[in-house]
């Protein structure tokens, strides 16, 4: 799709800066580790999956859903539906995939290894949600040509989907604060701050709870949702239990870290 790449950057260095200058006005927690510290890894290792991206995955998925269209691959391609609906399907379809990945990353301890980098950040912010062991990235890409292929959404419902995914990432990864009743309301639909939080607890019961990185539906859905940390937002411990010497979680740290890490008690049903 033409201008499919300076749109998802615009899109994204938009809501990056806006949601940075969010923060700092409007922080929910103290950080507790220097920004500049957290932030050279946690942008170091998204330029280091751009660019693995780009070379082992010159067709993004925006591509690949042209390629579905052409040859009436995937569900959607092969339903004579409005094509506002198939948009709107395709990207509500999308999305609850990204959740079932998410849960999948959580129960198998292989998978976990990779999405401890994830959830190893010691502060809580706007990188945290972008911040992924290369290996995951490429993982999910392969989850998601897949998802295309076998759905059909229109390369539309794709870009949009796109997008989305990356702001709300920012979004419900921020140290923001949100007035309680704007919270109550918009966790009705999307996914918030406060919400998404609780994922990132110490504590095994939270941490596999509110997989949700959009739509909040899925996790009322599946019995996933969990209201709010049991600590309080100020007070909970966020990270892992195994990882809490800042100086392994350097760039080159958590790299490495699915190969050296102990993956303790968090993958779904580990006792």
């Amino acid at each position: 799709m033409e201008h499919e790449l300076i749109i998802r950057l615009g899109v994204f260095a938009t809501a990056f800066a806006a949601f940075a200058t969010w923060e700092r006005k409007a922080p929910r927690r103290i950080r507790t580790r220097p920004i500049a510290e957290r932030w050279i890894a946690n942008l170091g290792i998204v330029a280091i999956d751009t660019v693995v991206l780009r070379i082992l995955f010159p067709l993004a998925a925006v591509g690949m859903a042209l390629v579905a269209e052409e040859r009436q691959w995937g569900l959607l391609n092969n339903i004579d539906l409005p094509v506002w609906l198939a948009i709107v399907l395709g990207v509500v379809a999308l999305d609850f995939v990204i959740y079932l990945q998410h849960v999948l990353f959580h129960a198998v301890p292989t998978l976990w290894r990779l999405h401890m980098v994830h959830h190893a950040d010691l502060d809580y912010d706007l990188t945290t949600g972008i911040r992924f062991h290369p290996v995951e990235i490429l993982l999910s890409m392969l989850i998601k040509y897949a998802a295309v292929v076998s759905l059909g959404p229109p390369a539309v419902a794709v870009l949009i989907f796109e997008v989305v995914l990356n702001a709300s990432a920012m979004f419900n990864h921020g140290n923001i604060r949100l007035p309680e009743k704007w919270d109550r309301r918009i966790r009705r639909l999307i996914v918030t701050p406060d919400m998404h939080r609780v994922h990132h607890s110490v504590i095994k019961r939270e941490t596999n709870s509110n997989y949700g990185f959009n739509l909040s539906i899925w996790d009322r859905l599946f019995g996933t949702y969990r209201e709010a940390p049991e600590a309080g937002h100020e007070n909970m411990t966020i990270g892992l239990t195994q990882f809490r010497d800042p100086t392994r979680l350097t760039l080159g740290g958590i790299l490495l870290l699915p190969f050296r890490g102990n993956v303790g008690r968090y993958p779904i049903n580990r006792d």
